[in-house]
């Protein structure tokens, strides 16, 4: 078998290189080269230099350095001497096999106890859970959406056109049901979307979800998520109070044109805050929504305000504010203004005549 040092010197000679050369192209002093192809590692002062050198010197030559490095651990073997107590039998106490069967009583240990835990758990799951009060309670629905857990017998109250309807939860069984003003019985299932009309005039008003309820199990209730349908087919008739009376603009408004329309329906300003930005807005001809908001929204913050008429919105400054406006499958863009513009603009129903409707952004001057 080849040495470690053989293998070196026969790659120097071969290329007609002295030690020297070889020194002063790889900066690695002669004596040290010459006790590498001697097997003389005493004259280093680490095995780290000695590892360190020999790959140098092996690259140098073109030789792999790990079949190096093996030769290197095979000739440390064959200089170490064999341990006077290897040569004679001794008795071994069996402490890897001790050590393995107590880690295999540790591992059942822990199995068990994590089975204990999980059974345990399992059984506390009911008394987890909410309970149902001894009293229904009835949620009045301010604002969509709207997520609550309901027991048999709950109901929201929703305002919906200058009257209060009623959505109670009837029953959990495998499936949810729930009536509309103590008439429809309505069944649905978890997580579908289902469309509630509670007025009953032909076109679906709400949208309810199951986001979470146990199958016959009454005592758990349910939760529940509300939300307004604007999908196109959702017409909203809009009475003569609420429907806006102008059919052109006044002397101090300018009108854009964004959807039009044979009916007006409900719609979605989809906002995204480009800048720093105090922000106003109103909802116009909701008698359940009035009231003005005020917030200083920053960079990248997002709001959706939902109306069914109009909104009035305020800006400190325009250019901040990204505006897409969704109504009946369709979505557009609004710009507002210029950077740094103070602005206060409309965006509502205008009925035109021959009963059309536009929905406008209108500059209020």
């Amino acid at each position: 078998m080849v040495s470690l040092g053989n293998k070196l010197k026969t790659a120097r000679e071969s290329r007609n290189e002295t030690y020297d050369e070889v020194s002063f192209r790889i900066n690695v002093a002669s004596r040290y080269l010459e006790a590498l192809e001697a097997e003389d590692f005493s004259v280093f002062p680490a095995e780290t230099y000695v590892l360190g050198f020999m790959k140098t010197y092996g690259e140098y030559l073109g030789l792999d350095p790990k079949d190096l490095l093996e030769l290197y651990k095979s000739t440390k073997l064959q200089e170490q001497p064999i341990p006077t107590e290897l040569l004679k039998p001794q008795w071994h106490f069996p402490v890897k096999l001790v050590l393995t069967i107590l880690g295999v009583l540790v591992l059942l240990a822990l199995i068990g106890g994590g089975v204990y835990l999980v059974l345990q758990r399992v059984g506390e799951f009911e008394i987890s859970l909410p309970k149902p009060s001894s009293k229904a309670k009835n949620w009045m629905v301010d604002s969509f959406p709207i997520e609550k857990r309901l027991f048999v017998n709950d109901s929201f109250i929703i305002p919906y056109k200058d009257t209060e309807y009623r959505l109670t939860l009837l029953s959990v069984e495998d499936t949810l049901t729930v009536t509309s003003n103590d008439t429809d019985v309505i069944a649905f299932d978890l997580g579908v979307e289902t469309p509630i009309d509670i007025d009953t005039d032909g076109f679906s008003d709400i949208i309810v979800t199951a986001l979470d309820f146990v199958k016959n199990k009454p005592s758990t209730g349910a939760r529940l998520l509300l939300e307004f349908d604007d999908s196109p087919q959702n017409v909203l008739q809009m009475t003569a109070e609420d429907t806006p009376a102008e059919t052109s603009p006044s002397v101090n408004e300018t009108q854009t044109v964004i959807f039009s329309s044979s009916t007006p329906y409900p719609f979605t300003l989809q906002i995204t805050f480009q800048e720093y930005c105090l922000f106003r807005w109103e909802i116009l001809a909701e008698s359940n929504r009035q009231g003005r908001n005020e917030q200083y929204f920053e960079r990248n913050r997002e709001l959706s305000i939902q109306a069914q008429n109009g909104v009035r919105i305020g800006a400190s400054n325009a250019a901040a504010v990204k505006i897409q406006v969704i109504g009946g499958g369709r979505q557009v863009p609004l710009e507002l203004g210029a950077a740094g513009e103070v602005i206060v603009v409309d965006v509502r129903w205008i009925r035109e005549e021959e009963n059309r409707y536009r929905l406008a952004l209108v500059l209020l001057e």
